[in-house]
């Protein structure tokens, strides 16, 4: 492993398991049936494990949105052109897009980031651009090791200071036209699945498009001969610089133990990544919804978090991660709101046997 990368990586540490019990003593206390709140319960849970404090805050929260295009959309694998990518990552800097919508109702900030769109980009975003888009993955890699380091190591550091300035919960999101068809390539490699399996239709293909999509996948698998025990491998020869730095996000969530949520296929694909590039980091990625995508089921599988929401979402950049945010706030609530059984002077619930 790069030197740089695994100097950061020496601080994950697994989730504290006293702070686990002791928020999940919490919940049983709480005047109420027992796990009563299903899987919000479970979060809350993880989160006080993340953080190692069983006193949930999750008051400063935002979204950040990596955007970047990707040059596979040569192979005819999309709807819509590259150009778009540009249109709505300047969109973000102005608060128009759907993601901006819902993180307002949400109170979240959305945090747009430049890190390989093939233009130049007016607005308000952060910049971190490694490349103006990547390589055709269908015929070469997508961009070279050290890129994806830069990009994996840039959203380690981005985590640790967005923890500095007083934020305790990052939602992932990203924008990129083609980001699919590398998620689904990046999912086909780390799950030794077949690309067929693992692609959907993205924002909108027809039959003829999936089959593009689906054989420029193999196409590029077979040209570029990504390891799939190697995650940094897998992510510059068949992924983009979006899933890159949302891999580092995600790694980053481990190395300064902040919750950090997925979204959809894409943030799953860069999560799966993160957590085969350090294993460690098992355990700290949060799940939001249940992704559309054939490979969103088996991704959340193989990292083991199950999905809060199921609701077809399938918009992207973002938007089922900060549908998580009011759910989570929520539960925080009776997390810390309830009286207990004890306080209340009434026997409390036995588990079932």
């Amino acid at each position: 492993m790069d030197r740089s990368l695994s100097s950061r990586l020496c601080a994950v540490r697994p989730l504290d398991q006293t702070i686990i019990q002791q928020a999940r003593n919490r919940w049983n206390a709480i005047a109420k049936p027992l796990g009563g709140l299903g899987l919000l319960e479970d979060a809350v849970v993880q989160i006080a494990g993340i953080t190692g404090d069983a006193q949930i805050s999750l008051e400063k929260r935002a979204c950040v949105v990596l955007c970047a295009d990707n040059g596979v959309v040569a192979e005819g694998v999309t709807q819509t052109g590259s150009e778009v990518t540009a249109v709505v990552a300047e969109n973000f800097a102005r608060g128009e897009t759907s993601a901006c919508m819902m993180a307002k109702v949400a109170n979240c900030d959305l945090l747009p980031v430049d890190i390989g769109v093939a233009r130049d980009l007016q607005g308000g975003l952060l910049r971190h651009k490694i490349a103006y888009g990547t390589g055709n993955i269908a015929v070469g890699p997508a961009m070279t090791q050290e890129q994806a380091l830069d990009a994996v190591c840039f959203g380690i550091d981005l985590v640790g200071e967005l923890k500095q300035k007083g934020y305790r919960i990052l939602a992932t999101g990203e924008m990129g036209i083609g980001n699919t068809t590398t998620a689904s390539a990046v999912a086909s490699v780390l799950l030794g699945k077949s690309p067929a399996l693992m692609t959907g239709r993205g924002a909108g293909l027809s039959s003829d498009g999936l089959r593009r999509k689906i054989g420029a996948i193999e196409r590029a698998i077979e040209a570029n001969q990504p390891d799939p025990d190697d995650p940094i491998d897998v992510l510059s020869k068949v992924g983009g610089l979006d899933i890159a730095g949302l891999c580092g996000l995600f790694l980053g969530g481990a190395v300064h133990r902040l919750p950090v949520v997925v979204d959809g296929v894409i943030s799953a694909s860069a999560a799966l990544a993160a957590v085969r590039l350090c294993p460690e980091a098992a355990g700290y990625p949060l799940a939001s919804h249940l992704p559309e995508e054939p490979a969103g089921r088996p991704l959340l599988d193989a990292l083991g978090i199950s999905p809060v929401i199921s609701a077809g979402l399938r918009l992207g950049e973002g938007t089922g991660a900060i549908a998580m945010l009011p759910l989570l706030d929520m539960a925080v609530a009776v997390y810390r709101g309830m009286r207990t059984f004890e306080q209340i002077q009434i026997d409390g619930y036995q588990p079932l046997e």
